[in-house]
């Protein structure tokens, strides 16, 4: 079994992490854009061409499905990659979890980049899932851009930001960009004066339904027999270096050589 997993940067790992605790004998295909990341900013239709042509990448390698593990990327290119691609590959796009965050009917937050925040395909979501719960939509200045770098102190300062635009009384934040999902700590360390708050994020479901595209079971107790093989620009490559800074990354590749030097390089980025 091999999963495609496709994003500008490394907001792909939440999801292909997920997929890894759901079957660790899958292959794990990770097809990123460092060169155009990130995508947030860019136009419709450019998006569209650079998710197109990482997918086209992965497809080469015959996954047995693909995930667009990028919210905007799902916004802008996943009518594309589906008309390209399916039926032969199961395309999986990721939308943000505002159906269980609303489901206790009491007011929650919207974490998203600023292009997403406020746009027409997010407020769509909200008036068809959020039931009548109050949502409050934030824009997190510079997370994404801090998450791909590893920057400790940008991520800080991206959370303090956020957290201070998110209301009080609010009982659950949604993670509406994949890159969030890798810095759940910090957020929940910033959010602590509104008390225990749930926060809900896409990977889980979506590796989920990639299992269900295909007809395959979960199977955590599997053998831990997956390969991974990462792709950057279409080309092969190792894991970026800023990409070992997060839990998210362990048990994603076996080779403990590509392990060592990736950590190695990530240590050298922390410390500069």
């Amino acid at each position: 079994m091999k999963i495609a997993l496709v994003d500008s940067g490394l907001g792909l790992l939440a999801a292909a992490a997920a997929v890894r605790r759901q079957r660790p004998d899958a292959t794990l295909l990770l097809s990123g854009d460092p060169e155009g990341m990130p995508w947030g900013p860019r136009t419709p239709q450019d998006i569209t061409a650079r998710a197109l042509q990482c997918a086209r990448a992965a497809a080469r390698h015959r996954p047995d499905a693909l995930i667009v593990a990028c919210n905007t990327a799902s916004v802008h290119a996943l009518e594309a990659l589906r008309a390209e691609l399916e039926p032969g590959i199961p395309v999986i796009g990721t939308v943000p979890a505002i159906k269980p965050a609303a489901a206790a009917g009491r007011p929650f937050a919207i974490w998203a980049t600023p292009a997403t925040t406020g746009s027409p395909y997010q407020r769509r979501l909200i008036a068809d899932f959020a039931g009548g719960a109050t949502a409050t939509e934030v824009p997190c200045h510079g997370l994404a851009d801090a998450v791909e770098r590893a920057d400790r102190d940008a991520v800080a300062a991206a959370v303090t930001a956020a957290a201070a635009l998110t209301p009080a009384g609010t009982t659950a934040v949604v993670l509406g960009c994949t890159h969030y999902e890798l810095v759940t700590g910090p957020i929940r360390e910033h959010l602590a004066h509104l008390g225990p708050v749930p926060l809900y994020g896409s990977a889980d479901a979506v590796a989920a339904q990639a299992l269900r595209r295909i007809g395959a079971a979960p199977a955590p107790d599997a053998p831990a027999t997956g390969a991974l093989l990462v792709l950057a620009g279409g080309r092969e490559a190792p894991l970026p270096a800023a990409a070992l800074a997060y839990p998210e990354t362990r048990g994603l590749s076996g080779d403990p050589n590509q392990v060592a030097a990736s950590a190695t390089r990530a240590r050298a980025i922390r410390a500069s």
